[in-house]
This record gives structure tokens, C-alpha cells and sequence, in this order.
């Protein structure tokens, strides 16, 4: 019964993911012309792997404080990987998104609140239907402070008692991170009928 609660528990989130942001204090922006929103000041990055990228991307951008997101490839070590190279499963890369945020508008703390809801953190063996090391999940810290912050979090989700099974996403030291193909980029702006019927 418990396993039951914590597969709808999921579900629940993830339908909402596309149309709510996830934190107390977050709020929707208008952003009637698609232009990046600047709030000036030191804007600071936040590196996520958590499935397919399209689907973590497009939650972070419905944040105040994201000034823009982007899709790629994190962790590996080829030079400009392709998406086909990626996709394949036969590089050390993940598919995973930077999120460019204003620290004085949202807090890195925060912004891992909405990591956490947005794929299942015990599967080991990729997200959902897509499978496979390129789509497991990974928390990529830039310094000393993600780090901490990052591990904080996971021990305060992982304790929650939402999932039967250990949370396994990884918290690893940032490497390399290749912007994906621009198709790629607001992939839910471009085709949001493709786009929703995926995230489904």
C-alpha cells in the first residue's frame, strides 16, 4: 500500500510540474515576448540530471528568479558530444540542464525542492520510460556550498518516508557541460503538443 501511495505521490507531482511552480515562495512570471528576464546583479548556475532534459527544463522556467535555462549534456568527457552520440547510451554523459538563477530571488536550496519533484530519485536505471545511464539522475555541484546544500537535501528528502526505496541520485563534482542542439532548447515552447504528450 505504501509503494502504491508513493507511485501516486509522484504521478500527482509530475502533473503538475508543467503548470505549477514547485516552491513556497515561487511565483509565475509574465513573459509575454520570450525574452530572458534579467534581474541584474551576479546570477549563479545550478547543474541537474533527472531524465529526459526536455521535462526538467521546462518546469525551472514558470520560477521567478531562473533567468533562463539550458538543455545539454553533463559529466562526460568527449568534446561537443551530438545528441545522437547522448542518446545512444555509449558516452559518460548525462542529458541534463543548467539553471541560471538570481540567489537574492530564489535560494539554491529552493531550487533543488524543484529538482526533487520532478522524476523518481530511487530509480537507478534511468527516468520513467527512458532508460539507460544517460537518463539517470545527478545533482552536479559547482562549489563547496552546492555541495553541502545538496547533501542536506537529500538526507531531508530521503527521511521524508515518500518513497519505500533509498533515494541513489548522485551528488557529483561539476565537470563539463555541452549545450544541447538548439531544437533542443524550450523544446515545450517549440512543439508543446509533442511535448505534453511525452511528459504524460
Amino acid at each position: 500500500m505504501k509503494k502504491l501511495l508513493s507511485i501516486l505521490f509522484t504521478i500527482s507531482l509530475i502533473a503538475t510540474a508543467c503548470s505549477k511552480p514547485e516552491t513556497e515562495n515561487a511565483v509565475e512570471m509574465e513573459n509575454t515576448n520570450d525574452e530572458i528576464i534579467s534581474f541584474g546583479g551576479d546570477e549563479e548556475i545550478a547543474t541537474f540530471a533527472g531524465g529526459c532534459f526536455w521535462c526538467i527544463e521546462a518546469p525551472f522556467e514558470k520560477v521567478q528568479g531562473v533567468v533562463k535555462v539550458v538543455s545539454g549534456y553533463a559529466g562526460g568527457t568527449k568534446e561537443n558530444p551530438t545528441y545522437k552520440e547522448v542518446s545512444s547510451g555509449k558516452t559518460d554523459y548525462r542529458e541534463a540542464v543548467q539553471v541560471y538563477y538570481n540567489p537574492e530571488v530564489i535560494s539554491y536550496a529552493e531550487i533543488l525542492d524543484i529538482f526533487w519533484k520532478q522524476f523518481d530519485p530511487t530509480d537507478d536505471g534511468g527516468s520513467f520510460t527512458d532508460r539507460g545511464f544517460q537518463y539517470t539522475s545527478a545533482i552536479f555541484y559547482h562549489d563547496a556550498d552546492q555541495k553541502e546544500i545538496a547533501e542536506k537535501s537529500k538526507r531531508d528528502f530521503d527521511k521524508s518516508g515518500i518513497f519505500n526505496d533509498p533515494i541513489v541520485t548522485p551528488i557529483i563534482e561539476f565537470t563539463t557541460f555541452y549545450p544541447a542542439e538548439d531544437y533542443h532548447q524550450d523544446f515545450y515552447k517549440k512543439d508543446p503538443d509533442r511535448y505534453y504528450s511525452y511528459r504524460k
